[in-house]
């Protein structure tokens, strides 16, 4: 058995631990709240702007982009989108196991998988297992649209110059606090514009567009990249907040049972020792009483 010194050091440490799992929890619940906020009223915008896209493609008679070219997809981009630090459960774990399956049945089909990482987790662990082509590190903590615009570029460029042939995003979409769902999605060449998917005939309205229709989705093409980005990147953190909100809620509650269990085994020790003491007392006494 441990000695009763060695005990108390033990719940001293957990208490320590305790405290700074609460003090995570704190901060990762204050962040939270801003990044769902943000996420929530961003959700509406960009079904809507979809909503407003598809329509418009389904009013050009002649859809020619570059973005919207379709070829034999021999070289293939990913971009996956994970946190920049630790210590938030399996958001991490989840999305690069989901991105490994996605990279494995793509190259058993012979396609050539180039990465384009997003945050510190997924850049360290793909760093000698993928050939990573753009990476992001310390970015999710403050960003806007500006963030993803810049990584629009990036993969917008390559695509209009043939350099690869597809683009998928892999994110963890936010379901719950407790639930990230990994999710893909084809980018490139965008795939429901012009197809009406998900708009409701009775709502297709007949808008009047200016400049003309043709120049109009020229300009919102490259937006429409933009806005599912920024949408990923706003499920991430919130996603990546809340998932180290119930983690450290987890921790704690682990530390608190610890701290019981190890507060049992010092009552424990310090009555083992108490009684040790007594029988050492006695046994004097009745030797002394027997001289």
């Amino acid at each position: 058995m441990a000695s009763l010194k060695d005990i108390k050091r033990k719940v001293g440490a957990v208490h320590k631990t305790k405290q700074i799992t609460r003090a995570m929890n704190m901060v990762a619940a204050s962040k939270f709240k801003a990044s769902q906020l943000k996420m929530q009223n961003f959700r509406p915008y960009a079904s809507k702007f979809m909503d407003v896209l598809n329509s418009l493609a389904l009013r050009v008679e002649s859809i020619s982009h570059p973005l919207l070219a379709v070829r034999e997809p021999k070289k293939i981009r990913v971009i996956c989108m994970t946190s920049d630090r630790g210590l938030c459960g399996g958001f991490n774990t989840n999305l690069i196991k989901a991105t490994d399956r996605f990279l494995r049945d793509k190259s058993k089909e012979g396609k050539e998988v180039a990465l384009v990482s997003v945050g510190r987790k997924g850049r360290d662990y793909y760093r000698r297992k993928a050939n990573i082509v753009e990476q992001r590190v310390d970015v999710l903590s403050k960003f806007d649209m500006t963030l993803a615009v810049s990584i629009s570029n990036d993969v917008i460029t390559p695509f209009i110059k043939e350099e690869y042939d597809e683009l998928y995003l892999i994110y963890n979409q936010f379901v719950n606090v407790s639930v990230q769902r990994p999710t893909v999605v084809r980018l490139f060449p965008l795939p429901s514009i012009g197809q009406n998917v998900g708009i409701d005939s009775e709502k297709n309205i007949d808008y009047i567009y200016e400049p003309s229709d043709d120049i109009l989705l020229q300009r919102l093409l490259p937006m429409y990249v933009h806005v599912l980005i920024y949408r990923a990147l706003l499920e991430t953190s919130a996603g990546e907040n809340g998932a180290r909100m119930a983690a450290m809620d987890n921790a704690t509650n682990n530390c608190e049972e610890l701290i019981s269990s190890l507060t049992l085994k010092m009552n424990k020790a310090r009555q083992a020792a108490i009684t040790a003491e007594l029988m050492d007392i006695v046994g004097g006494t009745e030797a002394l009483s027997k001289g």
